[in-house]
């Protein structure tokens, strides 16, 4: 009885140590995207909102812990999940989970890491580092698991490659990874099963949603514009038109352009048409034709096009800082008036109280961010070590090595095929050192191995 109190209390207190940031901030942090969340759940008259760029699942999910009352549910949802997870890893890793050690790896996480500044943050990205701990668990570590824990895992996973589309090359990556690994059918059929499951759910909501059966209805968009900033689409368009007839070919001497300029700037060639009129939804209104000049592009310019993705891939990987989960920027037109609207009085009050939308967030966390860049070369060499230290263990070469796939891959989907974003790698590469930490500390001792079923 006295282990499960020490138990509880250590996963509470990790859980709360990993969102530390928000407690700073006064409030949980968001981000302009955040806004778009809450509104697909919002009340009359301004929602439900099905988005058209956005799976409709993480608005749905956070609506269950916050009920309309306080975003505070979903964070200390975000902190604990994530607690738990790190409890079973250590588990896989070590023979037991030892509270002491626990509290140690959440405090080393949330202090000399990006970790708390992804999972305090209410936006999808924090399934990133979630579904790739429960797949690599699921994949390596199945017998350390209790039966009620691995459905957990798999509901974790299911949930969260759905979140946001560039998990679903994440969590295909780590299938690829466990099937070379480990070699069986059972681990790689435990992988693929929440990565089915989100498939499904993917296509069914956006069937109910947008009347396509489809992963991403209007993926073609995104795709366009990263390709037309790296140059091929850009070079294409202006290749064939006017001949082509396509929309763009009236903007074509305006290409290429930054990729967030031409998804989102209110006169970009998506959102105002030749003429100057507003081009309301033209991110979904240009997915059809988008769809037919990225297949063009691809045939065209295949070298050019892997170059590209493997350059922004690259850069990627050395961009993971929390600058932009910090700032204020579109906070006051995208997230205020969904709080004012679906939430009391008091919670407005308290994110306007909150040092974010003020913009003094950035200047009162910059004294705890020097550690992250150094922290997480020595990640690098912690993972190279723990490595080195697994040779002959399947499991621990599994789940040390299965982090750098996910690394890597996370970087592919993100900054290859979307854009280089500084919280796109910020969210995840913590994992490298927190994980190889956990590799390198001592083995349970038999007789604490043995009560691992209690916890």
């Amino acid at each position: 009885m006295l282990r499960l109190a020490a138990i509880i209390a250590a996963l509470l207190g990790g859980g709360l140590l990993l969102v530390w940031p928000a407690f700073l901030n006064g409030y949980p942090l968001v981000f302009s995207d955040t806004g778009a969340f809450l509104h697909q759940t919002a009340p009359p008259p301004s929602g439900p909102l099905v988005i058209w760029d956005k799976p409709h699942v993480y608005g749905p999910l956070i609506q269950l812990f916050h009920g309309r009352i306080s975003l505070w549910g979903p964070l200390l949802a975000q902190g604990l999940c994530l607690s738990h997870l790190i409890w079973l890893m250590q588990r896989a890793l070590r023979g037991d989970a030892a509270p002491g050690w626990h509290l140690a790896a959440c405090a080393g996480a949330a202090l000399l890491t990006t970790a708390p500044f992804t999972i305090a943050l209410l936006m999808p990205d924090v399934f990133a580092p979630i579904l790739l701990l429960a797949l690599l668990l699921l994949g390596f570590a199945r017998e350390s698991l209790r039966r009620a824990e691995a459905i957990w895992l798999g509901l974790l996973a299911t949930a969260g490659i759905a979140t946001h589309l560039s998990h679903l090359p994440l969590a295909f990556a780590l299938l690829v990874f466990v099937l070379l690994v480990a070699r069986r059918a059972g681990p790689a059929l435990r992988v693929a099963a929440p990565l089915v499951l989100a498939v499904l759910l993917l296509l069914g909501t956006n069937l109910w949603g947008h009347g396509r059966a489809s992963l991403s209805p209007h993926g073609a968009t995104f795709a366009l514009a990263r390709l037309q900033a790296d140059g091929p689409a850009a070079a294409l368009i202006q290749a064939r038109c006017p001949e082509a007839g396509w929309y763009l070919c009236a903007f074509a001497e305006r290409l290429p352009m930054d990729s967030d300029a031409f998804l989102w700037d209110s006169d970009s060639p998506v959102n105002r048409t030749p003429d100057g009129t507003a081009r309301f939804l033209g991110g979904a209104l240009l997915s059809d034709e988008a769809r037919v000049i990225v297949a063009e592009t691809l045939s065209a310019y295949p070298l050019e096009v892997a170059w590209s993705t493997a350059r922004n891939a690259l850069r990627q990987v050395v961009l993971a800082t929390v600058g932009d989960t910090l700032v204020a920027t579109h906070l006051e037109a995208a997230v205020r008036p969904r709080i004012a609207e679906a939430f009391p009085a008091r919670e407005l009050a308290a994110y306007d109280a909150a040092l974010q939308p003020r913009g003094l967030l950035p200047q009162a966390a910059a004294p705890f961010l020097w550690p992250h860049a150094p922290v997480l070369l020595a990640g690098a060499v912690l993972a190279l070590l723990a490595w080195w230290r697994g040779l002959g263990d399947r499991r621990r070469i599994g789940l040390v090595v299965g982090v750098l796939v996910g690394v890597s891959a996370n970087a592919l989907a993100t900054g290859g095929l979307s854009k280089p974003h500084l919280r796109y790698e910020a969210r995840i590469l913590w994992l490298m050192p927190v994980v190889a930490g956990l590799a390198l500390l001592p083995r349970a001792r038999p007789e604490d191995a043995g009560r691992a079923d209690v916890s």
